[in-house]
């Protein structure tokens, strides 16, 4: 048995949907899939499988993506579908006192 839940484990590690705002990010920022690709060091076209959430990056490559757009990796990836970021600020907003 204990195999069995490590080969379950296994498998829902691989097949584990990421979800990313890289496309608002970048689009925010005005670069390419090109740009981004030369500043965290990958092919421009698997910034193009990251966007459509085809490819989970490897934990490294999560960290660069991180490290360039300056924001912590959760605000990047989730297991969860994204909400946009306006939801976000206004739910911030609402729980620290108001708007800001």
């Amino acid at each position: 048995m204990h195999c069995y839940n490590i080969l379950l484990y296994i498998y829902n590690m691989i097949s584990r949907k990421i979800y990313n705002r890289i496309s608002v990010l970048r689009e925010e920022r005005g670069i390419s899939r090109k740009e981004l690709a030369e500043k965290i060091g990958v092919n421009f076209q698997t910034v193009g499988y990251l966007e459509r959430e085809e490819y989970n990056p490897s934990l490294d490559l999560a960290f660069r993506i991180s490290e360039y757009f300056g924001l912590p990796v959760g605000l990047i990836f989730s297991t969860t579908p994204m909400r946009p970021l306006s939801q976000e600020i206004l739910e911030y907003r609402t729980k620290s006192g108001g708007e800001k």
